[in-house]
């Protein structure tokens, strides 16, 4: 039995175990206390452990990572308890529907939250990237979302199992959020001390959790995609593999009992969660502003942005790309925070739809003085409207772009910093451009100005990884180098060779560059040149192609099926010589399905869409294509695409609406669209 001395010396330890506890509350409110999370995470510092329990206690409540110093590059080392923590196998079953699309897995959010999903997907993704790098574990791994719901959550499983199978180095940006791009940059630039030029990057890979511009929040999407060494989206041979692996999986490996990092922690924060295993708190912003910073002049942008007369909106969407908008157009280049609408990242991107487009960018439409098509509204003098006006997507790599009264489509924006490619220094400092490429549903808007500027011209499936062995041709296949690079696809994707992802704020500054430069000899007080002044010049030195796509969303998978098969028997195998003209004059000349053959790795992909060509009773060419979307985690979503190219001037300003209406009606009538899918409209016109 327990003598009095000893329960004397228990009942000092516990009052003095009261007082600190007493100390520690009145320094931290009781709410706060109780709100952040106890990690049982010891310091690596010299504290003597008397009593392990208490230790643990007292250590969890005093050492939470301070949330000032955000940008701080010191770095503060923690472990989980070794006691608790361990690597742990866990059985599982494959579980179907795995199969990633054009840009990674997608399903609706509560997929991913169930048992074993995210680790099943999260290891049959590692042991191929052990496969792709020669049987050896990845030293070095970027983990990072969009913000959007469940990110938080997916990143904590995602870091325990990287641990667990042997990644040393597990980088994840303070608070867990960064842009598509930006998570590219990273991986091809930061090295140890957080600095690094194009090439030099450390990172061997990187897990993006993204659904990009579909819907957040409950009920709504969620999605995972993974970035290969040179901060490229991930390959069909890589993605297949996956699949073939999520087909076979036994167990998983974790780690037990480990508490949750801190995402909010300073930067350089780092968390020891095995022997040898760590987590780094990283910079999100400083090597994607390092890679901007190569491609622009920002002192020259930031003289013409304080320019009376521009005035700029973006539109963050409540994304990933907000908070670098606001590192970049406020703070580098001095716009006022005025500039900015929705950047702050919300899980479920406020309710709204985080796609930057006529339809769900509708606020910054109406900003800039447009209509739901696109075209001006009469009502509005264009003078008191802002000079420029862009939007991100979820993920920070789309972009819209926009002048006062002026809608840009995304094939003209390629188009034109094409064709004005000496407003770029990223391109003017080495002469030009020595390759560009679209998406073979984005108009031929680029094809007429690369053939022009003798700019050898990529058409391939859509994509970005299709991008990717074009803009690695000399880094990866010892092959032509391409760079410096453009390229772009008609859904608001474009981006250059400065990383491997399309990039919303690239596109933006380099609007801003030749806005810059188109004003050069505009004296103050006169009126700048604007956004529809060098659009409309474009379009009479090389003529309009009117652009339009018709998104019809949700569509049962069935029904989308049967409208691709009709088109593939009627048209593409069919004889369209006995398809008689519309009222219209328009004559469909012949049908072909899209295939590609990768001219620096010879690998070939099929069935990339369907494109019926017509001509005009103008005697111009135009072409409708369709082309089932791999974007949506429910359903499917059928893609109508209108082009006609128009070189008569006095036509060029009509809305593309108006001027494909006829076209549509004819294709649609083809291919009964709606007797077959129900739908008498689309969901979206863009």
């Amino acid at each position: 039995p327990p003598t009095i001395s000893t329960i004397r010396d228990k009942m000092k330890f516990a009052t003095a175990t009261t007082a600190i506890a007493a100390a520690i509350f009145a320094v931290i409110p009781p709410s706060e206390a109780f709100a952040r999370p106890s990690f049982g995470l010891s310091r690596s510092s010299k504290v003597a452990s008397v009593n392990n329990h208490h230790d643990a206690i007292f250590q969890s409540m005093s050492h939470f990572p301070s949330r000032g110093g955000a940008t701080s590059s010191s770095s503060m080392t923690m472990s989980t308890e070794a006691s608790t923590a361990a690597v742990v196998a866990i059985p599982t079953a494959p579980i179907e529907g795995m199969k990633p699309g054009t840009s990674g897995l997608r399903k609706k959010v509560e997929v991913w939250m169930g048992e074993h999903y995210v680790e099943n997907f999260i290891q049959s993704l590692v042991d191929t990237a052990v496969d792709a790098n020669g049987g050896k574990m990845l030293d070095t791994i970027v983990v990072a979302g969009d913000g959007r719901y469940y990110n938080n959550e997916a990143i904590q499983a995602i870091a325990r199992l990287l641990a667990a199978n042997g990644i040393s180095n597990i980088w994840i940006p303070q608070n867990g959020i960064m842009s598509t791009p930006a998570v590219s940059a990273v991986i091809r630039r930061r090295t140890t001390d957080g600095t690094g030029k194009d090439g030099e990057g450390l990172a061997q890979g990187g897990i993006q959790l993204t659904a990009s511009h579909n819907p957040g929040g409950p009920g709504e999407d969620f999605g995972i995609k993974y970035n290969e060494g040179l901060g490229q989206p991930a390959g069909e041979e890589f993605t297949d593999a996956l699949y073939e692996k999520t087909l076979k999986i036994s167990s998983y490996k974790t780690i037990s009992n480990s508490a949750d990092v801190d995402l909010a922690a300073p930067v350089g924060t780092q968390y020891q969660l095995t022997p040898t295993s760590t987590v780094t708190i990283i910079d999100p912003y400083q090597n994607y502003l390092e890679a901007l910073k190569s491609c622009f002049d920002f002192e020259a942008l930031r003289k013409f942005g304080a320019r009376e007369g521009f005035s700029m909106v973006f539109d963050g969407m409540h994304g990933a790309g907000g908070p670098f908008a606001q590192r970049v157009l406020v703070e580098e280049l001095g716009l006022p925070e005025s500039s900015l609408m929705r950047c702050n990242p919300l899980s479920d991107f406020g309710k709204c739809h985080p796609d930057p487009n006529l339809t769900y960018a509708s606020e910054l439409v109406k900003k800039m003085g447009l209509q739901s098509d696109g075209s001006a509204d009469p009502s509005l003098e264009s003078s008191t409207l802002p000079a420029l006006g862009a939007a991100n997507d979820g993920d920070g790599d789309r972009n819209l772009i926009a002048g006062a009264g002026f809608f840009v489509t995304p094939s003209d924006s390629m188009a034109l910093i094409c064709d004005n490619w000496e407003s770029i220094p990223q391109f003017a400092s080495v002469g030009g451009l020595n390759g560009v490429a679209r998406s073979m549903p984005s108009s031929a808007a680029l094809d007429v100005v690369a053939e022009a500027r003798n700019i050898p011209c990529f058409v391939t499936p859509t994509g970005w990884k299709f991008f990717g062995n074009l803009m690695s041709s000399k880094e990866s296949f010892d092959g032509k180098d391409y760079g410096p690079f453009l390229c772009g696809e008609e859904s608001f994707g474009t981006g250059s060779d400065h990383v491997r992802e399309k990039d919303g704020l690239w596109a933006v500054l380099a609007w801003m560059s030749i806005l810059s430069k188109a004003n050069e000899g505009v004296a103050d007080g006169e009126a700048l040149v604007g956004v529809k002044d060098i659009v409309t010049s474009h379009w009479a030195k090389y003529g309009r192609h009117f652009y339009c796509r018709y998104d019809y969303e949700g569509v049962d998978s069935d029904a989308a099926n049967q409208v691709m098969d009709a088109i593939r028997e009627n048209f593409v195998n069919g004889d369209t010589s006995l398809v008689e003209a519309s009222d219209s004059g328009i004559k469909l000349v012949d049908a072909v399905e899209f295939s590609y053959t990768d001219p620096v790795d010879g690998s070939k992909t099929s069935n990339q869409g369907l494109i019926l060509n017509f001509q005009l009773s103008s005697g111009d060419p135009a072409r409708v294509v369709f082309r089932l979307s791999g974007t949506g985690s429910a359903g499917a979503t059928v893609r109508m695409y209108l082009e006609q190219y128009e070189k008569d001037t006095s036509k060029h300003d009509i809305s593309a609406p108006v001027a494909l209406k006829d076209l549509a009606e004819e294709a649609l009538r083809l291919v009964q669209m709606e007797k077959t899918t129900g739908r008498d409209a689309p969901t979206v016109i863009t």
